[in-house]
């Protein structure tokens, strides 16, 4: 009765153990159920402290894009603004203490969370210490809450890659399937908080490169986003982000303004990444030098506070900005004055070391630059350009493509949040475009340009290329000088005076291949003339190395490195003690260094 069940296990057992994709399927529908829900409690930890922060405690009541408004519209009777200052500077003194305590290091050379999960994936080896995202992700959701202008999305790819680099250990797995896992958990966290399953298993995996991507992790990252969106809307509905119209494109003329949109973003998008940078080495490092990372965040966040006080615009991720900015809802000049603000505020509030993301910052900021150019426009040519609040939208993928080097996750997820394709056709022009003048800009520190570049495939392309070829190809084939394990040495001087080879295959009087000799052994014995009686080559041969035909140059090329011989015999597949040639060490060298070149012609 269970025996068809059974072979089914059995089937399914040898799948998981012996192909990696199985396993990685298997292992990322786990990981989007853990990340489904740590993306949940991160959102709500978020919007409830953010509504008893920013709404109770202040009395400020921002609006909340539709697909999020779930604690708001209950604001306090009294105004009290200078809680976002306070509860900015306790958030950025206790975040400070938390990192100088427990993660001093991740203080330099990353930009926020997902900056970090790139670092992790290229330099450590895919490994996060589980203290690393727990902190972050805590410290992220009080700095959000408290008005810090910061996103969602860098402490949730953290988050979703350490989970993945905890599940990696955990069941033993190696360090490239340690790598494919943080990537899908980083997938999970981004597809859940966007409600954009496949934007953000694209932007995953996209984001560690700026002219590449991980296309290994594409299959378990796709499944841990779905399971975590899953599971995410589950509990929050499928109802997107931003409650807006459908936007379509069917006007060519409108071309050009979306090539200056383009162009707009990536001005906009050089003056963000500088303005971060400036900020962050040129303030706030040298502050850090001299009181220290607790009182530096402090301060950090004690200024952003006192911003956000004065402009509400610039607190937290903005998201209901954007909506009315989509809805036609803002001024033109208060849409460039935020871009200004919104760029400042994120700069010191991530600049001075406090937790967040810069991915939802950058997009308010895209956005806010496309609803410039829309409107102004439309307020020029209404025939033309009817539907403006379709520029913001293209803007936050146009922006997100120029910095991050990531074209097309942002792409994808403007689609899923407008739930429609009908922008497609500008927003794959203006992202092309943005990316192409903003080539020179990156906001991640630790991006690399390709895989060639990276640590995690230092080894790809010697063994791809090693691999494709077989030595049957590259010996040389003719007779071989063989010596018999009982020739004396003064018998062997004389052989080696006749021939110009340095190797020399051993076999015993059953011809069979016992060692191989190496004239370095022996080269101190060959005058000492009292010996030459004594002394066979038998004794000297060094343990027996040999290779098949059909085995590729990277098998080749390891027994050359682990024996240190010049020469290898080569013997036939089916017969092991028949040799056909010898192949140099050469051979594979130039094997090697002949296939590359025509690779790079072709290319």
């Amino acid at each position: 009765m269970f025996s068809p069940l059974k072979r089914l296990w059995r089937k399914y057992l040898y799948l998981y153990r012996n192909i990696t994709y199985v396993r990685m399927l298997v292992i990322g529908i786990f990981l989007g159920v853990l990340t489904g829900i740590a993306s949940i409690l991160f959102f709500l930890g978020i919007e409830y402290f953010k509504h008893l922060i920013q709404g109770q405690w202040a009395g400020m009541n921002l609006p909340a894009p539709a697909g999020e408004a779930m604690f708001h519209g209950e604001g306090a009777e009294h105004y009290r603004p200078w809680i976002i200052p306070l509860s900015c500077a306790v958030v950025g003194l206790v975040t400070g203490w938390l990192v100088e305590r427990f993660l001093p290091h991740s203080i330099n050379g990353m930009t926020d969370g997902t900056d970090a999960m790139i670092k992790a994936f290229h330099q450590d080896r895919g490994v996060i210490k589980p203290c690393a995202p727990l902190i972050k992700g805590i410290t992220s959701i009080f700095t959000i809450a408290s008005g810090g202008s910061a996103g969602r999305e860098g402490p949730i790819s953290q988050i979703g890659a350490g989970l993945g680099s905890w599940m990696a250990d955990f069941l033993g797995l190696s360090v490239k399937e340690r790598r494919i896992l943080m990537l899908t958990g980083a997938a999970g966290g981004l597809g859940a908080v966007f409600r954009a399953p496949l934007g953000g298993a694209l932007t995953a995996i996209e984001v560690i490169y700026k002219e590449d991507f991980e296309s290994e992790a594409i299959l378990p990252a796709v499944i841990s986003s779905v399971v975590a969106y899953s599971i995410f809307t589950f509990a929050f509905g499928t109802e997107p982000m931003f409650g807006i119209p459908e936007f379509s494109f069917s006007n060519i003329f409108e071309l050009p303004f979306y090539v200056i949109l383009a162009f707009a973003c990536a001005l906009t998008g050089w003056m963000y990444v500088r303005t971060f940078q400036y900020l962050k080495y040129s303030v706030f490092e040298k502050m850090r030098a001299k009181v220290g990372i607790m009182w530096t965040m402090a301060a950090g966040g004690l200024i952003m506070g006192m911003f956000g006080m004065m402009y509400p615009k610039v607190i937290s991720g903005g998201y209901g900005w954007l909506e009315q900015a989509i809805l036609g809802e803002l001024t033109i000049t208060t849409m460039v004055v935020v871009v200004l603000a919104k760029t400042l505020a994120t700069s010191i509030t991530l600049g001075s070391g406090m937790s967040g993301g810069m991915f939802a910052p950058a997009l308010f900021v895209g956005g806010m630059t496309g609803g410039v150019v829309g409107f102004s426009a439309h307020k020029f040519y209404p025939d033309v350009v009817a539907q403006p609040g379709g520029y913001v939208l293209v803007g936050m993928a146009a922006f997100f493509a120029g910095v991050a080097n990531a074209p097309i996750g942002p792409l994808v997820m403007v689609c899923e949040l407008t739930q429609g394709y009908g922008l497609l056709a500008p927003l794959m022009l203006a992202s092309a475009i943005c990316l192409v003048v903003s080539r020179k800009t990156s906001l991640y520190e630790n991006q690399l340009e390709n895989k060639f570049e990276s640590p995690a495939h230092i080894n790809d392309a010697t063994i791809n290329i090693l691999e494709k070829l077989h030595v049957s190809d590259f010996f040389q084939r003719g007779r071989v000088t063989i010596l018999e394990e009982s020739i004396t040495l003064k018998a062997l001087t004389d052989i080696i005076a006749g021939t110009n080879e340095f190797f020399f295959p051993v076999k015993n009087h059953d011809g069979e291949i016992t060692g191989i000799l190496s004239l370095n052994d022996v080269r101190n014995l060959l005058y000492e003339e009292c010996l030459f009686d004594l002394v066979i080559v038998g004794e000297l041969a060094r343990p027996p190395i040999t290779l098949e035909e059909n085995d590729d140059l990277y098998t080749a090329l390891l027994k050359f490195v682990d024996s240190d011989l010049g020469q290898i015999p080569v013997i036939k597949d089916n017969d092991p003690h028949t040799i056909l040639g010898l192949i140099n060490r050469a051979d594979v060298f130039r094997a090697y260094t002949t296939h590359l070149r025509v690779i790079q012609a072709e290319e």
